[in-house]
């Protein structure tokens, strides 16, 4: 023990009446760690926001426990010595899996230790125990003597030890973890706790526990047995065949399990108890410590609170000469190499202090506006450009006037270099609707192409990142110009690759959120509803204020947000899966896509037509003319006049006649249901598609352009819009003749390239199901493998019906199918619908146990992730309401996949046009729908076409991940869509 670690040890004898408070060190430095964005030491570069984000939270424990009186009478932090311990000779797996500590983080470690010596509080670790197994000795003795206990951490590991006169205490939540907290997160009390951690097993530290239990199946059967040996040895008497065979098989894994997560609560302790009595802080000691690292902000605090003047003491040599590699003076770069905005301190860590914490990580000052400028002259311009440049990092953002970037003007350029230090460009601004300026320009504005001939080397400089909040929409708006925008980055695609399913990621938010502050919206420049006006009629004064703004929220959200793509090992994913992305979409919106009108108006005549037939029969089993479009006469019809069952009503008063009650309805037989649904989906295709499409043609290309949004699902996928072309119905008659009238130019074709089975292959891989990755590598039909496999019949000479039902459930299981769904979906028996699923997942246990096991990943992290590194978080997954907590459940499962699925074809859309261009091929990339890529291809260049983008897409994995399943791809070229697909 060192004479400085001495030093802050107070031998005390623990009784009746004190308070130990027990911190969990290794949680907190982690914790510190991924709060914030990451914090180098400006004089030399050394990471210390680990560091920073510790002492906040140990100084915010002093202190609260100050003002509140609970104070400690004993109080130590307790950290982990090493990775080994006699767990891992009990079981040689145990934690193997876990990653490595980030480079960032492991020069810390020291650091933070002698943080906790500099605070005056003793700092224990022994080799060959976990820091839990000495907290739970320490407990364990002053409980004994009669003292309370606090454990300061939230690890579930701990919880095992909460007893009367023992709590724990998380403070980054500001949350008390008692006994019914522990009975609400393990569904036991805190004494059986590891009778079920036992049986669960933990993924993250590797405890094997028994394959196929969760916590919920695992803490009933601890409620019904008492402990896990009653169990284990009357596991014969489980009636459930699956759960009992698991239990017996596993029995020792368990036991194993058992030992591993229980503590150890008689570690022969180096530092005995009473050695842990409360000294006060030492201010000079800490200041010195403080000013080493160059915490400004937590020095004055301390200073204050201790009444040491802190500009006395000198900073710790050894510490400020620790890790100097540069000259004070330069810039300290972020993990991309950007500069890093300075961080002085890093604030409180409980709820109440993060936002002031957030706030800090930006050094943000309050929003006055007194900054913004509104450019009129050349020179002016030229000054911002030449100021961006020198900085190397500005924020832009484009006004204009329309949602549509295919047909909006430009109206104004906004800049931000620094917080309040931002700009607006106007360019287009007109008069109010009457008067001597409504046709014209407003006076005092720069000509567009000069101002946008001064911007262009600025935007395209490979040195000055380019920031803004969904950029495509800008880069559409720039490229219509001639302006190709590079390099960037997109602060709603950081946020969501950060936040995906924890939020929306558009600016407001995102700047109320992040920075406190809540901007000018677009509704208080134009108004709303009938009285919105135009952007290019907003007076230039409110609209300079507004714009301006909007860069400066935008800079500030990025110095917030980028760094956390490295604190949280999220980098990889926004740079080679989201950023990519951006002008590879924007191209393909910019291109459009033909459409057959002659088509589509014969197919709405058509659809008309059997519409009206359909309301004629309609009507007709009604037995009275009614208004088929009206949900409240359809519900008075089929609830009041006929009487059906199921009847149930909104909170209006009026019968509920949703899809699912109509459905519901059709299954039992009655035919009005059935009607309507077909009368539905007639009109819909009609209104949607039909009658739709052809008013979305581009008045100078005369083609369709959607619009696509990276940013809109939790698993990657992409939605599209205006129009939407990822609902156009595939397997129905009705979808396949919309579909034919989106048409190739002449001379040229459309090429489909489809991947096939994606998502029954990843199931494969993901849940390491060996009967499928066999059928799956050796090319053999993977319906009528498990048709063979589930109800016993050849493979050969297979009836259609048979296989069609394997294939409804093989597609049903991946997104969470009900026996009522497959029931409704193959005109069966629910019953029989049940018993299919059961027998399905006998014959294939491994895919229950990889749903399992995601629902228990997903309720431990709150999110799961792609085979890529793409988290999908579900937060409500532990909701307590059950609807809401199973559609949470099904739709994790499904995010592994689809979204896996979504990462790989982001890959191949990414690789492949650079690919035809290194070729000499012209061919145009024009849609994406969910699995399927289509091309514009000239005839000439079909046949090389189809074998470039098959093997791209096939090969889209590699080499981040090595799939073991192979992906096929089924690619055709035709005239039209439908033939193409």
């Amino acid at each position: 023990m060192s004479d400085t670690l001495a030093s802050a040890i107070q031998s005390r004898p623990v009784q009746k009446g004190d308070h130990v408070f027990l911190v969990d060190g290794s949680s907190y430095i982690f914790r510190a760690y991924h709060a914030l964005p990451p914090l180098t030491r400006k004089s030399d570069g050394l990471p210390v926001g680990a560091v920073a984000g510790f002492c906040n939270m140990l100084w915010r424990l002093l202190k609260d426990a100050n003002e509140t009186g609970v104070k400690p009478t004993h109080l130590a932090v307790i950290f982990d010595h090493s990775s080994t311990t006699f767990r891992n000779a009990l079981y040689d797996q145990y934690k193997a899996q876990r990653p490595e500590p980030p480079e960032d983080l492991r020069p810390q470690f020291g650091l933070i230790r002698q943080a906790v010596v500099a605070f005056n509080v003793p700092s224990i670790e022994q080799e060959g125990f976990e820091a839990d197994d000495l907290i739970a000795t320490y407990t364990k003795q002053a409980v004994a003597a009669g003292a309370d206990v606090t454990i300061v951490a939230s690890d579930k590991d701990l919880m095992q030890l909460i007893e009367p006169g023992v709590l724990m205490l998380d403070t980054m939540k500001g949350k008390t973890i008692g006994r019914d907290e522990v009975i609400e997160k393990f569904g036991v009390p805190p004494e059986k706790v590891v009778d079920v951690q036992a049986l669960a097993g933990d993924s993250v530290d590797n405890v094997p526990g028994v394959p196929g239990i969760g916590i919920k199946t695992a803490a009933q059967l601890i409620e019904t047995y008492g402990d896990l040996e009653t169990l284990l040895n009357r596991a014969e008497e489980i009636k459930q065949p699956k759960r009992r065979e698991a239990l017996i098989a596993n029995a020792e894994l368990a036991r194993i399990s058992m030992r591993l997560v229980t503590l150890d609560r008689d570690v022969p302790l180096n530092e005995p108890i009473d050695r842990l009595g409360v000294r006060p802080v030492i201010g000079e000691q800490l200041i010195s410590f403080l000013k080493a690292m160059e915490f400004t902000t937590l020095t004055g605090r301390v200073a204050a609170a201790t009444g040491v003047e802190s500009g006395a003491v000198e900073a710790s040599g050894a510490l400020v000469a620790k890790g100097r590699q540069a000259d004070a003076a330069a810039p300290v770069l972020g993990p991309d190499g950007m500069p890093q905005p300075a961080i002085e301190d890093i604030g409180g860590l409980t709820p109440s202090g993060l936002a002031a914490a957030r706030a800090a990580a930006v050094k943000a000052v309050p929003f006055t506006h007194s900054g913004y400028e509104v450019v009129t002259t050349e020179d002016r311009l030229w000054a911002w450009v030449a100021r961006a440049t020198e900085l190397g990092v500005v924020a832009v953002d484009t006004e204009t006037t329309s949602l549509d970037p295919m047909q909006a003007e430009l109206v104004g350029v906004s800049l931000a270099v620094a917080p309040n230090e931002a700009c607006y460009i106007p360019l287009g601004h007109r008069g109010e609707g009457d008067g001597l300026f409504t046709e014209g320009l407003l006076p005092g504005q720069l000509e567009i192409r000069t101002a946008l001939a001064i911007l262009k080397p600025l935007l395209e400089d490979r040195a000055v990142l380019k920031v803004a909040q969904n950029l495509k929409y800008d880069w559409l708006i720039l490229a219509r110009y001639g302006i190709d925008t590079a390099p960037f980055d997109d602060t709603m695609l950081i946020s969501y690759v950060l936040d995906a399913g924890r939020g929306t990621h558009g600016m407001d938010p995102l700047s109320e959120k992040w920075l406190g502050h809540k901007p000018i919206s677009f509704d208080d420049v134009t108004g709303k509803g009938k009285s919105r006006i135009t952007f290019d009629r907003v007076p230039i004064e409110r609209a300079s204020e507004y714009a301006a703004e909007d860069a400066d929220v935008t800079l500030r959200l990025w110095q917030v947000l980028k760094p956390r793509l490295a604190a949280e090992g999220m980098a990889t994913v926004y740079e080679t899966l989201e950023r990519p992305m951006v002008p590879v979409l924007a191209s393909m919106e910019r291109r459009g896509i033909s459409i057959d009108r002659a088509i589509l108006s014969r197919l709405s005549g058509e659809f008309a037509q059997k519409a009206g037939a359909l309301e004629a029969e309609i009507q007709e089993l009604a037995g009275q003319p009614f208004n088929v479009g009206s949900p409240k006469q359809l519900g008075d019809i089929l609830f009041g006049v006929m009487g059906l069952p199921g009847g149930t009503k909104t909170a209006t008063g009026a019968w509920a006649t949703g899809a699912s009650i109509l459905e519901d309805l059709a299954e039992q037989g009655y035919e009005l249901p059935q009607k309507i649904l077909d009368w539905r989906q007639l009109s819909k295709l009609r209104s949607t598609y039909t009658d739709a499409l052809p008013t979305y043609l581009h008045p100078e290309t005369r083609r369709v352009h959607t619009s696509y949004a990276l940013a809109a699902t939790t698993t990657g996928r992409l939605s599209s819009s205006e129009p939407n072309l990822q609902n156009i119905p595939v397997r129905t008659e009705a979808g396949r003749k919309i579909r034919a009238a989106f048409i190739a130019e002449p001379g040229h074709k459309l090429v489909s390239a489809d991947y096939s089975q994606i998502e029954l292959r990843l199931l494969a891989e993901i849940a390491d199901i060996p009967q499928l990755k066999n059928a799956f590598a050796e090319g053999i039909d993977i319906h009528a493998l498990t048709a063979s496999e589930m109800f016993g019949v050849p493979v050969e000479g297979m009836p259609s019906e048979v296989r069609r039902r394997a294939k409804a459930i093989n597609f049903g299981i991946i997104y969470g199918i009900s026996a009522f769904g497959l029931a409704n979906q193959l005109s069966i028996a629910r019953d029989e619908a049940g018993a299919y699923i059961k027998r399905y997942f006998e014959r294939f246990p491994g895919i229950r146990d990889y749903m399992e096991e995601t629902k228990r990943i997903c309720r431990d992290l709150g999110y799961v992730t792609t085979l890529f590194g793409r988290r999908c978080h579900y937060p409500e997954i532990t909701s307590k309401n059950a609807s809401i907590r199973a559609f949470n459940e099904r739709a994790a499962i499904n995010a592994r996949l689809q979204g896996t699925a979504a990462d790989i074809i982001r890959r191949a859309m990414i690789r492949v046009e650079p690919a035809l261009e290194a070729a000499g091929l012209n061919a145009r990339m024009l849609l994406q729908v969910h699995d399927e890529l289509i091309f514009e291809v000239p005839d000439a260049e079909v046949e090389p076409t189809l074998a470039l983008v098959t093997r791209i897409m096939e090969n889209a994995p590699s080499p981040a991940v090595a799939l073991s399943v192979p992906l096929n791809v089924d690619a055709r070229a035709a005239d039209n869509w439908d033939e193409a697909h």
